[in-house]
């Protein structure tokens, strides 16, 4: 069976129709496993991008006002269906996306567990009673919902991204817009038909829902613009590369709106002398190669200590030659495709780029598999003689560069010494070294992490700080302040109202 052919199956089985045509300009929707296209989608128009806004602001006003645990019950029928269709959304994933079939079914179950962290949450959205320094007075505070939030997500997570924002918007008692990427609208109608169904069991049981709650729009780059321009969306949460966050950023604090920025994240594990080699070399291979290198947390950079690093080296190389590089959906395959010739490119140019100032290579070429239009390469592990060129920006591809240290605050400042700032990862038995690295004298990274590669995250912790965001957080913990506005209320039940010393009137 075509890819083409086993897509369109897989939607049916989900009950999914392909949106039709209703403007003159489409865009392709392809696999990256054969380079097939399998269909054409529709973009939206500028006009209907508007009107999604406009439904949106309505369906706010409304949706505000429902009590927030019955906001959490929508969101509670919504993993439902994820449970029931989750084989199939994942086989969804892998064939769009090109993750391997157990990436694809991880998102999926991602994207449960968020749910069932938003139940809860829809019943813990506290504000604080503060103490007060006048007598008969209390302070507290209100949480209230912000307004539509508009989200823009990137094709790696296709999904869980969106679910991520979308359900802790909704609990908030916010509407949604989403702006897929254009590379992954197959698995975005899909997660959004999954939505739209919870949506008729809500109202089959508690009544109509307001039109444009979780609405999505459809297309390429001004699209996205249109949705971040917008002064009626208060809240951009975008994900995708540090070049389209600067945009995105800045298009929104110009308008003075809020921003969630998740973009890429040039992440670093340290090993120390006293790691234990097999839980490190096994994380690191992982967090290296999984994905294709395609992860915001994939791991990138890799500081050995010297009196390790030979035996470090020695057993990644054997780990990197042994693994399967083919299509996703086979058993037994590590590393799928990259997304497109653009991504194989910018690989191909950071090899080159590393080369020039002294890199060692293993790997890194291009892998056939009878399908021109599919990028497949071997992933590539680079010994830097220092950290400069490629290892200072994110390449969205298979790539490790590993550098030799001689003390651990040397490797730290490794860590710490490029711009970007999502993950990282320290290896080591040492308490004195793991608590170094977690001290504010430590990584400055959002997430560190001990004995554990820098890839993947519980939905449970606040997701991001990437430091050229200035510390965007979504998904667990507090991040769900972010999506909604502080109100400090002063209540004064007494029979007074105090004034400055001295200070009296007649009323």
């Amino acid at each position: 069976m075509s890819l083409s052919n086993e897509m369109r199956s897989l939607l049916s089985t989900v009950q999914v129709e392909l949106p039709t045509a209703a403007s003159a300009q489409v865009f392709p929707a392809s696999s990256p496993v054969t380079g097939e296209q399998i269909c054409e989608l529709p973009v939206a128009t500028i006009g209907e991008v508007s009107k999604a806004i406009d439904e949106s602001v309505a369906a706010f006003m409304v949706w505000r006002s429902v009590p927030a645990p019955k906001r959490g019950e929508l969101i509670r029928l919504f993993g439902e269906e994820l449970r029931a269709n989750k084989k199939e959304l994942g086989r969804i994933i892998s064939v769009e996306v090109g993750k391997v079939i157990s990436e694809g079914q991880g998102e999926v179950q991602e994207m449960i567990d968020i749910c069932d962290f938003a139940v809860g949450l829809s019943r813990q959205l506290y504000g604080l009673t503060i103490a007060t320094e006048r007598p008969d007075h209390r302070i507290m505070e209100n949480w209230h919902p912000l307004g539509p939030v508009g989200i823009i997500t990137a094709f790696n997570f296709p999904m869980a991204v969106w679910s991520w924002n979308a359900v802790i918007a909704l609990v908030c008692g916010n509407s949604v817009i989403w702006k897929p990427s254009e590379k992954s609208s197959l698995s975005a109608i899909a997660a959004q038909a999954m939505m739209e169904r919870a949506m008729k069991r809500y109202q089959e049981a508690n009544g109509p829902l307001p039109k444009g709650l979780v609405s999505m729009v459809l297309g390429l780059r001004d699209i996205g613009e249109a949705l971040v321009e917008s002064p009626k969306v208060p809240l951009i949460s975008a994900t995708g590369s540090t070049m389209m966050g600067r945009q995105v950023g800045m298009r929104v604090a110009h308008r003075f709106g809020r921003s969630i920025l998740e973009l890429g994240g040039n992440n670093a594990a340290i090993v120390t002398p006293s790691a234990d080699l097999d839980i490190t070399v096994r994380a690191a291979a992982f967090a290296a190669m999984g994905t294709a290198g395609q992860r915001c947390t994939t791991l990138r950079r890799l500081f050995v200590h010297e009196s390790v690093y030979e035996t470090i080296v020695t057993r990644l190389k054997a780990a990197y030659s042994s693994i399967k590089v083919g299509s996703p959906l086979e058993d037994g395959t590590l590393v799928g495709p990259l997304i497109d010739r653009g991504a194989f490119h910018a690989m191909q140019h950071a090899i080159a780029e590393a080369k020039a100032i002294g890199g060692t290579v293993t790997g890194g070429e291009r892998v056939s598999t009878g399908a021109d239009n599919a990028y497949y390469a071997r992933p590539a592990l680079i010994e830097m003689p220092v950290q400069d060129g490629p290892m200072l920006h994110e390449t969205f591809a298979p790539v490790l560069y590993v550098l030799k240290y001689s003390v651990l605050d040397e490797a730290i400042a490794l860590n710490n010494s490029v711009s970007q700032g999502l993950s990282s990862a320290i290896f080591t038995l040492n308490m004195r070294e793991t608590e170094t690295f977690l001290s504010v004298r430590g990584s400055d990274c959002g997430i560190v992490n001990v004995n554990i590669g820098p890839s993947g995250a519980e939905i449970g912790g606040a997701f991001g700080g990437e430091k050229e965001t200035g510390g965007s957080r979504e998904c667990g913990s507090d991040a769900w302040r972010g999506y909604m506005r502080r109100a400090t209320n002063t209540i004064n039940y007494g029979t007074t109202l105090p004034l400055a010393q001295g200070v009296e009137f007649n009323v």
